[in-house]
Order: C-alpha cells, then structure tokens, then sequence
C-alpha cells in the first residue's frame, strides 16, 4: 500500500506515552508533514504525499499524541504540548531545520511554529489551516458547549462513527468538495477513518477543544502571522465546509511573501480528494530555488 506500513517507523519515549513517527527517504532535504485533528492520523492524511516526496527527500510524518499509532497518551495534548512534539521530533531525528506541510490542525501548527521557532523552519505549506477562524455570535458559543461537554465532544461521536454509512456520508459532506465517484480510493478512505474511529478518535481533538473560548477564540494566529518570514505557500479548496476560502486568503495575506493556491470544486481533504494535483504543488514548492 503506497505509503502505509512499508514506511519506516520511528518511536520516541515520552512521559505521557509513546511517540510514533513514519519515516521515508534516506536523502535529501527534511520535510516534516502534519496532519489534522479528530478522525486523521499521519498515514490517513499522507498515504500519498509520503512516497511522492521520499524520493528525494527526508519525510517525516509524526502520528500526533492521542492519533494513530501515539496511543495510549496520559494527559491532554494541548497546543504547548503539539508545539513540543515538533521541537522533541526534530531533536531526536538529528535535524535542525526542516520544511514543514500541515493540514489543519496540522496547518495551524506549521504557522505557530514558524512564529516560535523561525531558525527552525525553512519553508512552509498550510492546507486549509485552521488557527484563523471565528464564528458568529450564537454560532461561537455552541462550539464551545460542545468542546466542553464530554458528551458532546467525544462520547456521542465515538458512539455515532462506528457505522460504515455514517463515516462515508460524513467524509461525502465534511471532507470532499467534489463527487466521490472521482476519488479512486474512496472506500479505503473510508476503512481508514473507520478504523480510526473504532480506536475511540472520533472526539474532537484536545486542541481544537482548548482553541474555543466562551466569547471569542482562545488561539487566533492572526496578529502573529506578519512575523512569518520564511517562504509560505497556502493552498486551500473552495468548497471547503470547515475553513472558507475567505479566511484562508486572509490568513495569507498575513504573511509576507506568502502564496495562495484555490483548488476549484475541492474540499477540506484536498490532498486526498486530488492527490497528484496536490503532491505536485508541494513538491514544486519545495523544489524551488
């Protein structure tokens, strides 16, 4: 399976549990890929990127704290804890600066580290990164009820996604902007989340959780994103259902220098709605001089 379990495997001991990396690619520059929040896991997000970029370059794919293959993990990963985990990867891999590529949750974390640790980050990729959002009034604070009741947030979805029908209606509508038909592998996308959230990570994440505040959000990059000065490509799908296009081109208007893709008809997964289309935007980015 491209990208699966031929990937090499990297794990890091930490008090609250074990760290799991994929790893591909002997040579070349260091390329660092984060994925989402919730229903992701590195392999999910990256099953095609990683053997597209190992090529030629050092890939390093992290399972976050409580996804994938970093279960169990005592304690809430919350943003210092993700943050943490990029700086203690990089450390225990022996590099000392490396592109980053995050999706989301992940996106978000690329920028917010690119703020905090610049001398770290050599270039960036955001897909539909999250940290920029706010909602309206009324909407906002039934986020927050939501992020804080327990039954909301993690015993009533890890309840409802353990029915096949619902994962695929769910990946049709919140991941996919265009028709399924065109996503060869759509049903093992599907398998995959299925998996994911049979494991019990349907909830949404400690972080998207510890982002919402009652009036407004907790984490909002936005001011900070001027800091940025490394080079920075966003690239983000316009029938996104989770971040508008609108805040993204915002969020890269932010950001000196930075370049904005809009995938036409794509939705929040775009790269795996439109892997080749995306792996080659990546890739150039990387690429360039």
């Amino acid at each position: 399976m491209p990208g699966g379990d031929d990937a090499g495997h990297h794990v890091i001991e930490r008090p609250e549990g074990r760290l799991h990396v994929h790893t591909a690619g002997d040579a070349g520059p260091p390329v660092l890929l984060l994925s989402g929040a919730g229903l992701d896991n590195a392999l999910l997000s990256w099953r095609h990127l990683i053997p597209d970029l190992a090529r030629d370059h050092r890939v390093i794919a992290p399972d976050w704290p409580k996804q994938g293959r970093s279960r169990p993990w005592n304690g809430r990963a919350t943003h210092e804890v993700l943050l943490r985990t990029i700086t203690d990867v990089l450390d225990d891999l022996g590099v000392e600066r490396a592109a980053l590529v995050g999706l989301s949750q992940g996106g978000a974390l690329s920028l917010a580290y690119a703020i905090e640790h610049p001398e770290r980050v050599e270039r960036l990729v955001a897909l539909a990164p999250a940290g920029t959002l706010t909602f309206p009034p009324g909407v906002h604070q039934l986020l927050w009820l939501m992020a804080k009741v327990p039954l909301l947030s993690r015993t009533l979805p890890n309840l409802v996604f353990r029915n096949r029908a619902t994962v695929a209606a769910f990946a049709r509508r919140a991941l996919f902007g265009s028709d399924v038909a065109r996503i060869a592998d759509f049903d093992e996308i599907v398998d995959l989340i299925l998996a994911e959230a049979r494991a019990g990570n349907a909830s949404s994440s400690d972080w998207q959780n510890d982002s919402i505040g009652f009036r407004r959000m907790r984490l909002d990059l936005r001011p900070q994103l001027s800091q940025i000065r490394c080079p920075a490509l966003f690239v983000q799908g316009d029938r996104d259902a989770g971040v508008p296009l609108a805040r993204t081109a915002a969020a890269a208007a932010l950001v000196p220098g930075a370049r904005l893709e809009v995938l036409p008809g794509r939705g929040h997964w775009s790269n795996r709605e439109s892997p080749d289309e995306v792996n080659a935007l990546i890739r150039a980015f990387l690429t360039e001089g």
